[in-house]
């Protein structure tokens, strides 16, 4: 997981230095690199803690779930 984080740091950091913070490409690598930031941060997480009960899981698992009419980053209504 970290070869992946440090793969998606680097091609962020390089778009940035060619395109800008503001341009799209660059946009859409800094939100790879913090998707893979958070999975490797849950996986540690995860495979730290005791097992959980399956309804745990279920509110754990809500949390990531967008809230009843939020807005997606697409614009979208939830």
């Amino acid at each position: 997981m970290a070869d992946v984080v440090l793969s998606k740091r680097g091609r962020y950091a390089a778009l940035k230095r060619r395109h800008g913070a503001d341009h799209p490409a660059t946009e859409a690598a800094s939100r790879e690199l913090r998707e893979a930031s958070l999975a490797r941060h849950i996986t540690r997480l995860v495979d730290q803690a005791p097992p959980l009960t399956d309804e745990q899981r279920a509110r754990l698992a809500g949390l990531l779930l967008p809230a009843a009419g939020q807005v997606d980053q697409a614009g979208a209504a939830a």
